[in-house]
């Protein structure tokens, strides 16, 4: 068998997914004309149908519709159009990932649909004016990262926050963080590293677009996660992934909020009734600045109750936020 005769059934899938779909066909014809003008194979009806046949032996859903020109089209695909729209979405407005990549992933994603459908997929969307990060690296430490998670590795890094000047300065005076990562959590847009501390044993989070560049994996064995530590817990009581000591607090909360209360801590969240118009919700929360700006956005339907402690630092804030003098 010559080399043509070998790759004339992968040509001819290659041609099937990215020209046809459910509603585009291609006739044995233009099937003769694309792999003779783009690939330098001749071929004719009767090989094209024996490798037809070939495909669908081999598992590639395509229809054939029997006529004078008999007509095929690839109908099985992995992703469906709207599937593919929701990755496209997701892609375009994440905050982690920079516009290069988005650029390049919207690319790759469309081209799993057809090249009819791939326009189709990629209208309206747009990367520019969104904002994103400029570390370009971002998804290489992710994988860094689960590499450790997966091996029960340490990992040392440097991480940055932006001074007033809007200059990236390293924290812990460019000293590396060594920590054992336990989880990436995708939370408020960005990706965090949940992990604990080498020499605090305590858990912490880092969001992955703030590590300077790529973690180095260490030899040590990684530091065992606190006992009783539950990963869904911790970042239904931690806002924003800003870590703090956990309190229970209890909020009255007017009864029209109670979808707000479920959707930040879940239908198991412990409630009762207060009065007519409001109830009571027992919650366990990482105290911070995050969580009472998270109050402070209900407009008063979200009040703590206690403790009394929790609700003096809260009176601090709002009263430093109006302070000018």
């Amino acid at each position: 068998m010559d080399n043509d005769a070998k790759l004339r059934p992968l040509y001819l899938a290659k041609i099937l997914y990215e020209q046809t779909d459910e509603d585009h066909y291609l006739t044995t014809a233009q099937l003769m004309k694309i792999l003779e003008e783009k690939y330098n194979i001749k071929s004719h009806r009767q090989t094209i149908k024996a490798d037809i046949d070939l495909l669908k032996q081999f598992g590639i859903e395509i229809e054939e519709v029997k006529s004078t020109q008999n007509r095929y089209n690839v109908y099985g695909r992995k992703f469906d159009l709207p599937e593919l729209r929701l990755l496209i979405d997701a892609v375009a407005s994440s905050k982690f990932i920079t516009h290069s990549k988005s650029a390049e992933l919207v690319e790759k994603i469309g081209s799993l649909a057809s090249s009819h459908s791939a326009d189709l997929v990629r209208r309206n969307v747009t990367c520019e004016g969104r904002i994103k990060p400029d570390n370009e690296k971002g998804y290489l430490i992710v994988d860094v990262i689960n590499q450790a998670i997966n091996e029960n590795k340490k990992i040392s890094f440097q991480y940055f926050r932006y001074n007033v000047r809007k200059e990236k300065k390293l924290k812990n005076n460019g000293e590396p963080y060594v920590i054992t990562p336990l989880h990436l959590v995708w939370n408020g847009d960005y990706y965090y590293m949940v992990g604990v501390y080498d020499y605090k044993q305590r858990l912490g989070s880092f969001r992955v677009d703030r590590i300077a560049k790529s973690p180095t994996i260490l030899k040590e064995e990684g530091t065992p996660a606190p006992e009783g530590f539950n990963i869904n817990e911790y970042i239904n009581t931690t806002f924003r992934m800003y870590n703090s000591e956990h309190v229970e607090v209890e909020l009255v909360c007017d009864n029209d909020v109670m979808d707000s209360i479920i959707d930040r801590f879940g239908e198991e969240v412990t409630t009762y009734a207060n009065d007519m118009n409001s109830f009571r919700a027992v919650v366990n929360v990482a105290v911070s600045h995050i969580f009472y700006s998270w109050v402070f956005g209900f407009g008063g339907k979200v009040k703590i109750k206690g403790p009394k402690n929790v609700k003096e630092k809260y009176y601090e804030m709002v009263r430093s936020a109006l302070d000018t003098e």
